[in-house]
């Protein structure tokens, strides 16, 4: 099989759980609503930029990629 065929395919794969776990997990723990995440509420409009929630997911992969990377 293609390698690209198989990164591609891996990738969805990945992609799919990670959206069930962001749909089941959301009812656990807010992500997109935690403390310090910025939201600008004025009549007709709405600003949110979820700030702490980026960190948080980057710290997160990031320790994955690290374990990943010692593990291999």
């Amino acid at each position: 099989m293609n390698p690209v065929a198989k990164v591609l395919i891996i990738a969805g794969v990945v992609l799919v759980i990670a959206g069930l776990l962001w749909q089941v997990g959301g009812r656990f723990f807010p992500l997109g609503r935690l403390p310090g995440d910025i939201v600008v509420e004025k009549p007709n409009f709405r600003f949110y930029f979820p700030i702490v929630t980026c960190i948080v997911i980057s710290v997160v992969l990031s320790l994955i990629s690290y374990l990943f990377r010692l593990f291999k």
